[in-house]
């Protein structure tokens, strides 16, 4: 069952015996990593390596590797002997050798990939695709059965394990850090996540930090510490350090099989305890530090220079192999010394000695469903939208208002509801989810919370599924392992603060665009960003809060994968909010305003106007359809919208003979063409929506240069003009933020006279006025602290 809590062993530590296989196994592991790295031919050394058997060009690294074939080898032991649901995040980057070897020898890989069979021939072509043209990486990547986090870029492995772990009540999540990811600041926030594991409705999570002492070039600072004050200090983070170390084969394997013989009886206990007597305080969860040369069962020295257990094992030890006779016979002698004779048949399939402790089926390291998460996924019940939509009537848009996020809050309440018993969604965020309006979905659901709580304190609930820590890339961590798993989520944030997220958003989008390409990974739910307490709300912050620039970091990344949505009102927030919680493989950027904000449509309208995600609000406009427009007034999100309605308005008193088209665009990618977007637009309805040669006035939500990158290739590109932010910010007046950045209504009026043929000398005056107004905006508010009696007053009036 997948609640049954970690099985506390039957027998203590491996037997003598037992020893034996498990060293095989972790020979053969060595033997078959080694081989990725150099050899194209001769896998079984059935003769003399020569050159033309070698790579020609050495791409890996083996420093990290025999450490987490000893991990891996060790693991399978447990697995099959409680008969574990486990997976392991493998946090160093450069371990790819090591799971494929282990994935090769458990037959996953051999499953997922036929042609890659386990003996002989299938060796060979192990051998031959690793870091080759046409063939795998040499990361922990997507291709790798069993995977579900690269670590090519370090940091967010133990947050990917814990995110595994949430709701997986009868999951273990194995978790290799390497010393020098735990130098980086995410890693190091992200040992706070034991404070949000719940005992009872969650798995378990076993951090394993593999010391070997270097990074590429350097000392790592962890493995430098004396071991008392690295004890202290993960003692400071909450855990029970156990202690493993050594050069002796032996004697390691005995010690890590009885170290994680002990943190799993640890583990067994806790949730035992906590799921029949309720939970009373924090437990203080296991935690393994192992301690091996870097480099271990590598060659000594090579060139007159020490190696292993230095940091010029990192990479391939033997750099010269095809040009270097003694480069070539160490390379034998070191294949040779794994006794491959003793680990493979002639037919090169694995013998049972080393495969006598691999467990079997799913419950093989690289064949566990949870690393598929798409295996596992249940869509999402999201209710219905008329129970939550803001009441618009046809003919009056715009006569009411509504703090779109807060209504969203009701919506995300209803889902955490409704999935209370099943527990497959949450909510993330950097201790926001109430500023940003969000926070009706308390009386669904507490924050999560393992650590002391004081009589002050609210909302806070050991079983909770909000997840509030202000650090966004533990936020992003924990929902990415917990959307790889199977299971949905949402990241809301302020939206100048998921730019400390874009590398780690960076790293998911590339993680999907592969899995797409591979038919055995099935869809996982998409990675959903709320971003709110936008750039034109900063009331309370001023500059030091207002950046946009997330939009323009996600649109840069692979088009089948990205989307950005900008709701101009409630119920597009809810449309769209709707449709990217039931979406696949997709990261979904969808940005909104908490404050309260005009009402334009209808659900009705708003689901077909984001269906289309971009048409002509003839209901705003002027033209009256029996000719093209004069000028086109476009708009991408809520502040825009409502400075170009404005302006219409200003246009429709002071020059009622103009033909103005307003265009409101909520998906971005619609601008892009439909060659470079899944969501762009062909060139004949992108020009029937903007005409190719009218003035084109756009009022846009972030920096303005992103709208002319998109659409730069569009036939009246050279009739565009963009308005947006241009980081003049401050803490000041709503209206004076769009003033400062030349977005406000007046100024959009002046930029239509200034662009439309005959407007200039004809509506001077008009555009005196408005400019007179700019200035008086400017002297009002420094007098009274507030925006001008007409812009607070404003309202849409119909034609």
């Amino acid at each position: 069952m997948r609640d049954t809590p970690v099985r506390a062993a039957d027998t203590g530590a491996p037997a003598e015996e037992a020893l034996r296989t498990l060293d095989a196994h972790w020979r053969a592991a060595n033997y078959l990593s080694v081989g990725q790295l150099y050899l194209m031919e001769n896998p079984l050394l059935t003769e003399p390596l020569r050159p033309e058997h070698i790579k020609p060009r050495l791409l890996g690294h083996w420093g990290t590797t025999p450490g987490l074939n000893l991990i891996h080898t060790h693991l399978n032991r447990v697995i099959k002997a409680r008969s574990l649901d486990a997976i392991c995040i493998w946090g160093p980057g450069h371990g790819g050798p090591a799971v494929v070897a282990n994935s090769w020898l458990d037959g996953s890989y051999s499953e997922t990939y036929p042609d890659v069979g386990r003996d002989a021939a299938g060796m060979a072509r192990l051998f031959r695709q690793f870091s080759f043209p046409g063939g795998v990486p040499s990361h922990v990547a997507p291709e790798v059965p069993g995977s579900l986090h690269e670590g090519g870029e370090l940091g967010y492995s133990l947050s990917h394990a814990y995110g595994a772990a949430f709701d997986n009540p009868g999951l273990l999540a194995a978790c290799v850090i390497g010393d020098g990811e735990a130098e980086t600041g995410p890693l190091a926030a992200s040992w706070h996540s034991n404070k949000f594991l719940d005992p009872v409705h969650d798995g378990a999570v076993l951090p394993i930090l593999h010391l070997n002492g270097y990074k590429i070039a350097n000392p790592a600072v962890f493995a430098r510490l004396p071991e008392d004050e690295l004890e202290a200090y993960l003692r400071g983070c909450g855990h029970e350090p156990v202690f493993v170390g050594g050069n002796d084969p032996m004697t390691v394997h005995r010690a890590l099989g009885e170290a994680l013989d002990s943190a799993l009886d640890r583990i067994a206990l806790i949730q035992h305890e906590a799921r029949t007597e309720g939970l009373r305080e924090r437990p203080v969860w296991p935690l393994i530090v192992l301690r091996t040369p870097k480099g271990w069962t590598g060659p000594a020295e090579v060139d007159g220079l020490p190696v292993e257990d230095t940091w010029r094992a990192h990479q391939v030890p033997l750099p010269a192999v095809r040009e270097n006779p003694e480069h070539l016979r160490q390379l034998e002698e070191w294949m040779r010394s794994y006794r491959p004779g003793e680990l493979f048949g002639t037919d090169g399939r694995p013998r049972p000695l080393v495969l006598a402790s691999v467990p079997e089926g799913e419950r093989r390291l690289g064949a566990n469903p949870h690393a598929n998460g798409g295996l596992l996924l249940r869509d999402l019940p999201v209710p219905p939208l008329e129970g939550f939509a803001a009441e618009v009537a046809v003919e009056r848009p715009g006569a009411t208002s509504h703090e779109p996020t807060r209504v969203l809050g009701s919506l995300l309440a209803q889902v955490m509801t409704d999935t209370a018993d099943r527990r497959d969604f949450r909510i993330v965020g950097a201790d926001e989810t109430e500023s940003n309006r969000l926070e009706e979905v308390y009386e669904s659901t507490g924050k999560a919370w393992q650590a002391r709580t004081l009589e002050v304190d609210e909302n806070l609930d050991q079983h909770g599924r909000v997840m509030e820590i202000l650090s966004e890339h533990t936020c992003q961590g924990w929902l990415e392992g917990y959307l790889l798993t199977g299971r949905h989520g949402l990241f809301s944030s302020y939206e100048a603060f998921a730019h400390i997220v874009d590398s780690m958003v960076n790293q998911h989008v590339k993680w999907l665009r592969v899995t797409r390409r591979l038919p055995w990974r099935r869809p996982v739910a998409s990675l959903n960003y709320l971003l709110t307490s936008h750039v034109w709300r900063q009331d309370h912050n001023g500059f030091s809060h207002q950046d946009p620039g997330f939009i323009d970091h996600i649109l840069n990344k692979a088009p089948e994968v990205v989307r950005v949505y900008l709701p101009p009102d409630t119920n597009t927030l809810l449309s769209v909010t709707e449709s990217v919680l039931g979406s696949r493989d997709h990261v979904n950027v969808v940005v909104a305003g908490k404050h309260a904000c005009f009402d334009w449509l209808t659900l009705e309208q708003a689901r077909e106007h984001c269906a289309r995600g971009a048409g002509i609000w003839d209901w705003a406009g002027t033209e009256d359809g029996t000719a093209e427009p004069d000028v086109v007034l476009a708009s991408a999100g809520d502040v825009p919208t409502q400075e170009v309605l404005a302006a219409v308005m200003l246009l429709r008193e002071h020059l009622p003979e103009l033909a103005v088209r307003v265009v409101n665009v909520v998906d971005l990618a619609r601008l892009l063409p439909r060659q470079e977007h899944p969501h762009g637009m062909s060139g004949a309805h992108y020009d029937a929506l903007f005409t190719t040669d009218k003035p084109v006035i756009f009022a846009y939500h972030g920096y303005p240069w992103l709208i002319h990158r998109l659409a730069y290739r569009r036939t009246g590109h050279s009739h565009l003009h963009v308005r947006g932010y241009k980081e003049f910010g401050a803490t000041t007046t709503p209206f004076d933020m769009v003033v400062r950045n030349d977005l406000d209504r007046y100024r959009l009026v002046m930029d239509v006279i200034d662009r439309t043929p005959g407007l200039a000398v004809r509506a001077a005056a008009v555009r005196q006025t408005m400019e007179d107004t700019r200035l008086r905006h400017h002297s009002w508010i420094r007098e009274h602290g507030n925006d001008l009696p007409e812009v607070l007053g404003w309202k849409w009036k119909p034609r």
